[in-house]
């Protein structure tokens, strides 16, 4: 196999070893290139021997040295250098199958792809890897793969995303952790499902394979499931049992391990209405993608950020936080805290309620740009609107129903900013204009 260049950066050492565009790299130190895996681990060496063919098919040997880890220079026609790899699963809690219609096409794509595990932290199945990549990640020494494990509970695995391979994939996993390979693991928790006693079993599995992490995370569900399998919604009652479960395990593995391993996603103490775990809580943080003490970092980063704030305090503001009507009592709790410290500056925290999912959806980063027009037409908005960045794919400028920034800004006569989960750069957003102290 080879992969076509598609560019050549100038001054670059493929430049000086004058590699052109169209033309097709075919290994690098005898390594057949495949991807960008492949690619971004043999291009760091500092002695290359480099395969380069023609669009003939003729090939040309190609030696450099170069500083260890410094780029080649060659630029690909995707990111991937290959085919975005798609789930073969039908899992009856996924969340992509409960979109509403009418979305652009790309949200409706189920990855299932380990080369976006370890690029950008996106959680994979195992069932949709070959022995030859699980080889390639033990070679590369790939670190961390992130896994939506569920159930260890083979049969239950395959029930839950109905593909009969889903129960034979947990092997892979296990060669994993003996092959010293950090796994961060998650579990989407339905009642009546996974929770209870296989909660507690899987829990056990997953401690003496040896994962670095675990994140519990109650099943979402939006009101689009005609034709889906009958799932159950965590309740105040559920939410206390399945903690209980996951705290008492915690609790084991910080006596016998020296950290806590497994954590229960913010939403789940939402549910249970219990006071969320303070900051040091959740150790490293490794599972905020899974919005586990997501809350809890950043009201420490902004408390944080507060207590070494040295600058003006006379500034006077009016802005608007929109969030999902769950983090909004946390969010308001916050704010307090800024109003206290900055007295010419007022907050308003506007809970949004998701109409365009529906079901229990409260979390902010799925809140769509109309349910932010419709709910904030008639309100006094102030200087200007702050929303997470999280509502907004990654190019800042689209909501998940297409709405783009500019609408919301033009229908609510508003300066719009978003804001990542950071708490200094929440602070600077709500005292100083666009983010920016002035």
């Amino acid at each position: 196999m080879s992969v076509k260049i598609n560019s050549v950066e100038k001054h670059s050492h493929a430049s000086r070893c004058k590699i052109k565009a169209g033309e097709y790299l075919v290994s690098i130190n005898s390594n057949e290139i495949v991807d960008v895996l492949d690619y971004r681990f043999y291009q760091f060496s500092k002695q290359l021997t480099l395969v380069i063919a023609d669009e003939k098919g003729e090939q040309r040997t190609i030696k450099l040295k170069k500083p260890e880890y410094d780029e080649l220079g060659l630029l690909f026609d995707s990111y991937l250098m290959d085919e975005q790899r798609s789930c073969k699963n039908k899992c009856i809690f996924c969340f992509i199958d409960q979109l509403p219609k009418g979305l652009r096409d790309t949200l409706y794509f189920k990855d299932d792809d380990s080369r976006l595990s370890f690029l950008f932290g996106n959680y994979i199945t195992l069932t949709n890897i070959t022995e030859h990549e699980i080889d390639r990640i033990i070679k590369m020494h790939i670190s961390p793969v992130n896994v939506s494990v569920h159930t260890t509970n083979k049969e239950l695995r395959c029930k839950m995303m109905n593909n009969r391979f889903a129960g034979d994939a947990l092997k892979h996993l296990e060669r994993l952790c003996n092959s010293s390979i950090e796994v961060n693991t998650q579990i989407v928790c339905c009642p009546s499902y996974n929770d209870g006693d296989e909660l507690k079993r899987t829990l056990s599995d997953l401690e003496s394979l040896g994962v670095n992490m675990i994140a519990v995370v109650p099943v979402g569900l939006t009101a689009h499931r005609e034709g889906l399998a009958p799932l159950t919604p965590f309740d105040k009652e559920k939410a206390l049992e399945t903690i209980a479960i996951i705290e008492e395990f915690a609790d084991k593995c910080l006596k016998k391990h020296g950290r806590r391993i497994a954590f229960a996603a913010d939403e789940l103490y939402i549910k249970a209405e219990l006071p969320l775990p303070k900051a040091e809580h959740y150790e490293d943080f490794s599972a905020l993608e899974n919005g586990v003490g997501l809350i809890s970092l950043l009201e420490d980063e902004l408390n944080y950020a507060l207590d070494w704030y040295d600058g003006d305090t006379t500034m006077s503001r009016k802005v608007t936080i929109a969030c999902g009507t769950s983090v909004a009592p946390f969010m308001r709790k916050m704010m307090d805290s800024i109003e206290e410290k900055f007295s010419n500056v007022k907050v308003n925290v506007v809970p949004i309620v998701n109409e365009f999912f529906g079901g229990g959806v409260n979390v902010s980063g799925l809140i769509v740009g109309r349910d932010l027009i419709n709910q904030l037409k008639d309100v006094d908005l102030g200087d200007e609107l702050l929303i997470t960045s999280a509502m907004l794919r990654y190019e800042n400028d689209l909501f998940l129903d297409d709405t783009s920034v500019k609408d919301v800004e033009n229908s609510l006569n508003i300066k719009l900013t978003p804001v990542n989960n950071n708490g200094e750069q929440l602070l600077n957003a709500v005292i100083s204009k666009g983010g920016v102290l002035i």
